[in-house]
């Protein structure tokens, strides 16, 4: 596993924003472990979380893109984070651009957009959180495709979240971000995986962070609800 992936985990548990525990899911679910961004409200967390994004992007996609949407609302400070991350460890100005929630009509940025207004010939990169059922995209996808003026103007690259649940989809077997890159059409990818997690925070001996006990919760979590990889 790559350094900076052993980072994330660590700066997800540091922060506060991956717990284990029980927990229900809005979808109804108990888990035994929850991911809220949310958490990261600091500038120095925002700062190193837009570093991580910027890494796994370059990573799955290289630089074959311009522009990073970020949904609306914790896709904003994501996308502005890691644009500015981006410029500087990879010497690329990415614009940002996220939806506004209700039309702007009036001023110089009046519109359904923040920040970049998406055009024709522009390579887009989604970024999110976290997604557990895949719902999210089928709002954020119209929104992107509705700036083209011409079919396939514009180009979605792929999509970047923090955290692959490595869980079933609403109405699937197949995790959230496999069915985003099979009924969309591109790779949907994370920072980490829940695999990555455990891998790296589970220790037999009961010396790791995720103990016996909560490692026999999340293999009876994921016997139910794990998604085929």
């Amino acid at each position: 596993m790559e350094q900076y992936k052993k980072d994330f985990i660590d700066f997800m548990v540091s922060s506060n924003a991956l717990k284990f525990g029980s927990f229900t899911l809005k979808s109804g679910r108990q888990s035994p472990f929850f991911m809220n961004a949310g958490s990261y409200i600091t500038g120095s967390q925002l700062e190193q979380l837009g570093i991580y994004y910027a890494h796994a992007i370059h990573d799955n996609f290289g630089d074959d893109y311009d522009v990073l949407f970020g949904p609306a609302y914790k896709g904003i400070p994501l996308s502005v984070a890691t644009s500015i991350a981006y410029s500087k460890l990879f010497n690329k100005e990415i614009k940002y651009s996220a939806d506004r929630k209700e039309e702007k009509d009036h001023g110089a940025d009046k519109g359904s957009l923040l920040g970049y207004s998406i055009k024709d010939g522009d390579r887009v990169v989604i970024i999110e959180d976290v997604t557990t059922s895949g719902k999210s995209i089928e709002e954020t996808y119209p929104k992107i495709k509705a700036q083209e003026t011409t079919p396939g103007g514009i180009k979605i690259v792929g999509e970047i979240v923090s955290l692959n649940r490595m869980e079933k989809s609403a109405d699937s077997d197949k995790s959230a971000l496999d069915s985003i890159t099979e009924k969309y059409g591109f790779p949907a990818r994370a920072i980490v995986s829940m695999k990555d997690v455990i891998e790296y925070l589970y220790k037999p001996d009961g010396s790791g962070l995720i103990t016996n006990d909560i490692k026999k919760q999340m293999d009876d979590y994921y016997a139910q609800w794990g998604a085929i990889m």
